[in-house]
């Protein structure tokens, strides 16, 4: 095993755009208000970092694959077990017989030692998914001296902004195939599209959000989804602050109530989520236009012990009455199986 290596540069990659020449990082959303170009990053839990650039350049080429060595294939370990997983799947079912929430999602994290931290190089992990398994909010956050270092292949928007518009592109129903859908896939993501219709209606101006799309399938690498887009006019007096505040976190991976749902997640969940299942992405406050995903299909380097660093990846599912265990551990498996495979693929000597 090689020894500590010196910690990579900042930088961030995202829309065929390489950000370096870090100028500062802050935890006030207002910053993205200002000016710049800033790299953000909203972990689930409510760390919020933020970190503008100086150097802005296209670059459409993904990094050196040769500069990451994943995990072996046999090494991942799971928060929640086969067992674990779908005791909670049940549990919600009472809390939902119970009339305390609709829906709520179960996640789990996924964890798996780095054999060589000279090669764990979050951007050239990003890399290998772009050629493996792209995705429409792909990107890369490294800000070593900040403990964030995430590679994202994410399919779902959290939250674009192009002046004062506004939209969300939720994501419920997940199959192999459209003929897997059911019509408690199809129910689950209307039931997400009125609460994200609520959350923006909280900073948008009355009577300007819409639902463009509903329920329209998308084909991505193994799965097909469901997928709608809710829109809005952001009032005058909201900025990026007032979108956090009403809007995080995403609809799609907490549950409806939202209240209800993260008391529930916050019971059964044994790791914290950190930045799955929150928002990352970039916003250029001189153009008034940002992109940020939800940040699922996303992995994290941990490196608490710089000796040992971890790989992180979450995955999870939304439980309705209607759910059957199996089948939601089964949901995770596929949105988890590609992906994992593809950061483990060099993790063989």
């Amino acid at each position: 095993m090689s020894g500590p290596a010196l910690p990579p540069s900042p930088l961030a990659r995202f829309g065929g755009r390489l950000a370096t020449g870090l100028r500062d990082v802050t935890s006030d959303p207002a910053a993205l208000d200002s000016a710049g170009f800033w790299a953000v990053v909203h972990d689930f839990e409510g760390r919020l970092t933020c970190a503008r650039f100086d150097d802005v350049r296209p670059a459409p080429a993904p990094p050196r694959a040769d500069a990451w060595r994943g995990p072996h294939p046999d090494s991942w370990r799971s928060s929640l077990d086969r067992s674990a997983y779908t005791a909670g799947v049940r549990r919600i079912r009472e809390h939902i017989a119970a009339g305390e929430v609709y829906q709520a999602n179960l996640c789990r994290v996924l964890s798996a030692p780095l054999p060589d931290p000279a090669r764990s190089d979050i951007d050239a992990l990003t890399g290998l998914l772009a050629l493996g398994n792209p995705a429409p909010y792909a990107g890369t956050v490294r800000l070593p001296a900040h403990g964030v270092e995430i590679a994202t292949a994410s399919p779902e928007l959290y939250l674009r902004r192009d002046g004062d518009t506004v939209s969300s592109g939720p994501i419920k129903g997940t199959g192999r195939t459209e003929d897997d859908l059911l019509a408690k896939d199809h129910a689950e993501n209307v039931m997400i599209v009125d609460l994200v219709r609520n959350d923006l209606g909280r900073v948008c101006a009355t009577g300007t959000v819409t639902v463009p799309d509903l329920c329209v399938v998308e084909k991505h690498p193994g799965l097909v989804h469901l997928v709608s887009t809710v829109r809005g006019t952001l009032r005058a007096d909201a900025g990026w602050p007032g979108l956090f505040a009403g809007t995080f976190p995403p609809g799609s991976v907490t549950g409806a109530p939202k209240s209800s749902a993260l008391g529930i997640i916050d019971a059964l969940e044994r790791a914290p989520r950190g930045p799955y299942c929150g928002a990352v992405g970039w916003v250029d406050a001189d153009r008034g236009e940002g992109e940020l995903a939800v940040g699922i299909r996303t992995f994290w380097i941990d490196r608490a012990d710089p000796e040992a660093p971890v790989l992180r990846f979450g995955t999870g599912a939304g439980i309705t009455w209607d759910s059957d265990p199996d089948r939601e551990w089964a949901e995770t498996e596929l949105k988890a199986a590609r992906l994992v495979a593809i950061a483990s693929a060099a993790g063989t000597p």
